[in-house]
This record gives structure tokens, C-alpha cells and sequence, in this order.
């Protein structure tokens, strides 16, 4: 709607046309009713038929989502160095990038923007292969090490318990079975080969190999999260990087057999995996710039149809509000809209390392109005 030549707007019925290719279970002129915080629809004044546009307060966050992601460039290109570390190539797509665009907070140009203009960091191949310009550049250590070594300092934990330990937060109502702590406790213990460290390669035929295997795919994993805006990628464009990343895995297998780290929502046949630990009560813990923004646009969304008189010129709302006051002394009630505030409550209390969080807060946080209700499959 927003690249249209003729204006930022566009007729409902070539709108109509986009059902299949949107994916909508609605038509496109109920979907945009449902959401008048984010969709006006006006006449036209010449051609005298239905158009749709987006409205100020969202049109204004998108503005301001772009200007953030352009001052946050410095961020963007970090993001995507440390992804070429973890390649095992030391090479990445550039179509693989483009499908994690908003999930890394990349401009829409970012080819141009991120990759041409840091040439002394990112070198293109054959236009659709970027690489990093210096192989040997150490950019830290990955995020769940910080939370290794406060637990180190803080808990006075031996560095052969929590050296190749990771942070777990069981679903709500997880039945832990019997035997199960013991394994967990000996998982947390396995040494595995870290993200930025050498690409060396394991005998993967013995079952230690195999183990080790699968916890430095759930490590790459974690490290590929933590480097999102909002914590989550698709399932789907996740497998893109499978062969950059030496993930010989079944991802989506992998991610269910570890629910205290990942979470998987279900949206139609949109599968998002979670970092949990990065959400409490469906928000997440350390929100950025970018974040808030999003979450600003989706409170919008989770309006729906409600507080829509602010909507409306101040004319009608006049002549509304004598039409109520004059029904309430003939009658002895009123009526009115009601508005329902959207309050982001953010718990920082996690004392332990094994938690709770509850499968339906990301799926609020998740929830956009217009897909079905979300299945659990994480736990």
C-alpha cells in the first residue's frame, strides 16, 4: 500500500485480490473493519469508489521504526558480522538474509545501505554472497555467556556446573518425568564446541558425538536469537541457514526436544520459535528501540474496533455527545465507548534458573488479530 505511485492508498476491491496472496482466512474488507486503529477507509474524491490507507498514528510508527533502524546502523552491522563468524564458510546469502530482514532490524535496502557502504568490514561476491572482509575479527563471546558468568559470580557455581550450561524456564504445568533431572543435569554438564569458536568437527558416530552435535546446534540457535530485535524467527526461514551454520539437523525436531529453552507458536501454518528466556509474561525482559516501536504498532492492532472515538472528527463526536447526554435525561442512562487500556507489565524477578512461563503470554504477545488461536507444540 505504501509503495503505490498514485499515493499511499489504494482501492478495497484491487485490495480483494490480495486475500490468497496475504493469507487471510477473511475477506480483505472485514479484516480492515476489524482494525480501524490501523486501516482508514475513505471515498475517493474523484473516482468516487472505497480506497484504504493507513492511518496518522500508524503511518507515524512506521516513520519512526525506519529512522530508528537508521541510527541503529552500527547495531545492524554487527548482527550480521557475527552471523558470518558462525557460518562455517565464513559466507552468507544474501537472499537468506533478506527473509530475516525485520527480524535482524535491517533497512529495506540493506544490500545497498549496510553491505555496500561498510566495505572495509563486508565484501560481496558474485552480488548475492557476502563475506567478512577480516575472518580473524573477535566480536565477544555469545550472549549466553553473560548469563554464565553471573551465575558464576553471583552463585558461587563451579565452572564444571555451569561452564557449557544454559539458562532453562520450564512451560507452566511441565511435567518433569522420572530420570529426567539426572540427564538434564549431565546435558548442562556435555561440552560442546561454542559458536565463534574453531570449526572443528565431531566424530558424530558415537553417542557423545551425536549429543555434542545437538547441543552446538541448540547453542548456534540461541546465539541466532539472541542476535533478533524481538527474540523469535520463523522455524521456516530459520532452516535457511542449516548448511551456512553446519546444523545437519532437523530443526524444528530439535527446537521441541528442548521446551525449556525454545518456545514454538503456532499461527496457522506459520511456525515462531522463542528465545524464552528472553520473555516474562509475554514482554520481553530487555526491550530495545526498535521493540517498543513494533510493540506500539501492535497495540494498535490489539485495539481492534475499540476506542474508535477518537477516530472520528470532532464535529461527530460533538454531536454524539449531545445525542448521549440528551438520551440519558430523557431515559436516565448513558452510553459511551469504552476504553480498554493495554498494559505491558514486565517482571524482572528470576531468582532461579528453572522458571515458569506461560505458554498463553507468548501467545498474546504473538496474537495479531487475524489468524486462528495458537497451538501450542513447545511442551
Amino acid at each position: 500500500m505504501s509503495s503505490r505511485k498514485r499515493g499511499p492508498y489504494v482501492s478495497v476491491q484491487l485490495m480483494s485480490r490480495w486475500k490468497n496472496i496475504i493469507g487471510l482466512n477473511l475477506s480483505v474488507g472485514a479484516f480492515v473493519q476489524k482494525y480501524p486503529h490501523v486501516f482508514e477507509v475513505f471515498m475517493h474524491h474523484v473516482r468516487r469508489n472505497l480506497c484504504c490507507r493507513i492511518t496518522k498514528k500508524m503511518s507515524d510508527l512506521i516513520g519512526e521504526e525506519e529512522n530508528i533502524i537508521k541510527e541503529c546502523e552500527l547495531e545492524s552491522v554487527r548482527r550480521i558480522k557475527k552471523l558470518l563468524l558462525i557460518s562455517r564458510s565464513g559466507i552468507l546469502h544474501v537472499h537468506a538474509l533478506r527473509l530475516i530482514r525485520r527480524e535482524l532490524g535491517l533497512p529495506e535496502d540493506f544490500r545497498d545501505s549496510i553491505l555496500g557502504k561498510y566495505k572495509d568490514h563486508f565484501r560481496l561476491v558474485d552480488l548475492e554472497v557476502v563475506e567478512l572482509v577480516d575472518q580473524a575479527e573477535d566480536l565477544g563471546l555469545a550472549e549466553i555467556e553473560k548469563w554464565r558468568e553471573k551465575e558464576y559470580r553471583e552463585k558461587w557455581l563451579s565452572e564444571f556446573e555451569i561452564k557449557f550450561a544454559f539458562l532453562i524456564n520450564y512451560p507452566t504445568g511441565f511435567k518433569i518425568e522420572g530420570g529426567m533431572k539426572e540427564k538434564m543435569k549431565n546435558w548442562q554438564r556435555l561440552p560442546y564446541l561454542k559458536p565463534y569458536e574453531t570449526k572443528d568437527v565431531f566424530k558424530v558416530r558415537t553417542r557423545g558425538g551425536v549429543e555434542r552435535y545437538e547441543k552446538q546446534a541448540v547453542a548456534i540457535i540461541h546465539e541466532f536469537l539472541s542476535l533478533t530485535v524481538e527474540k523469535m524467527v520463523e522455524v521456516e526461514r530459520l532452516a535457511h541457514f542449516r548448511k551456512d551454520f553446519g546444523m545437519e539437523v532437523n530443526v524444528r525436531e530439535l527446537l521441541l526436544k528442548h521446551p525449556g529453552i525454545f518456545y514454538i507458536s503456532t499461527k496457522g501454518s506459520a511456525h515462531t520459535v522463542f528465545l524464552r528466556e528472553a520473555y516474562v509474561k509475554g514482554c520481553l525482559i530487555s526491550p530495545n528501540s526498535i521493540s517498543i516501536v513494533r510493540r506500539k504498532m501492535l497495540d494498535l492492532v490489539l485495539l481492534g474496533s475499540r476506542n474508535t472515538r477518537e477516530l472520528q472528527p470532532q464535529e461527530e463526536v460533538k454531536k454524539e455527545s449531545d445525542s448521549l447526554v440528551s438520551t440519558a435525561h430523557a431515559r436516565g442512562t448513558t452510553g459511551g465507548n469504552w476504553i480498554i487500556p493495554i498494559l505491558n507489565s514486565l517482571d524482572n524477578g528470576l531468582d532461579h534458573d528453572i522458571v515458569a512461563s506461560s505458554e498463553e503470554d507468548f501467545d498474546e504477545y504473538y496474537e495479531n488479530g487475524n489468524s486462528e488461536s495458537s497451538t501450542s507444540v513447545g511442551g
